[in-house]
């Protein structure tokens, strides 16, 4: 059994400016990976660890997803191995579209079943990532999730509700996305910098996956 979160390596909205003619300048917006994220990560290691599993990062970017910046950033955070899409013709690509592409990246995850999310990504923030994975895969998703252990052959999760929380059993596979006080999260330091670079993150091609194009008119 394989452990898997989704992450996304995109550039802070925080650090661009607008002009006066309202365009947006994002020159100086430097790309990380997703605020969130590395919650996501850091429940998942500790499942990982708690289980003896493997625990996979995977993304969906342009080329930059698998520069050298990119792949220490995201797998010093304590992922084992990463699988991306790291190619340019992803960049336009719509957030279902960008769905399929992951979902179709955990079914080349052997064993996978369990999708990790962080709460929402930096630059969009549209908390629906998990859902269209989710529906993809043809998983259950449950949101706000502060935390999860391993139960058999499936999972015990606690979920944050208006009122407190409440303990939901799923037998089987499933996707959850965590809070952003779901764990404490561990700051990579120059060892798990240096080791992450030793670690392996294989590409797969956009056109491989099979993703039909999916348009939105707005």
């Amino acid at each position: 059994m394989s452990i898997v979160v989704a992450y996304k390596y995109a550039a802070n909205p925080q650090d661009t400016t607008v002009g006066s003619d309202g365009v947006v300048d994002w020159s100086r917006a430097k790309a990380a990976v997703s605020e969130y994220d590395p919650v996501a990560i850091q429940v998942a290691r500790t499942v990982a660890d708690a289980k003896g599993e493997e625990l996979v990062g995977i993304s969906v970017g342009d080329a930059q997803v698998s520069s050298s910046m990119a792949k220490k950033a995201a797998l010093s955070r304590g992922f084992d191995r990463a699988l991306v899409v790291a190619d340019d013709a992803a960049r336009d690509l719509n957030a279902t579209a960008v769905a399929a592409a992951l979902a179709a990246l955990v079914h080349k995850v052997e064993g996978a079943n369990i999708l990790l999310t962080g709460d929402s990504s930096i630059d969009e923030s549209a908390k629906m990532m998990s859902a269209l994975v989710a529906g993809y895969l043809g998983w259950p998703c449950f949101q706000e999730v502060s935390a999860v252990e391993a139960n058999g052959n499936g999972w015990t999760i606690t979920q944050a509700t208006a009122s407190g929380t409440r303990t939901i059993t799923v037998d089987g596979p499933v996707v959850v996305a965590v809070t952003t006080d779901a764990a404490t999260v561990k700051v990579p330091g120059m060892k798990d910098v240096l080791q992450a670079g030793k670690k392996p993150m294989d590409t797969v091609a956009l056109a491989d996956l099979g993703v039909e194009p999916i348009s939105v008119e707005v």
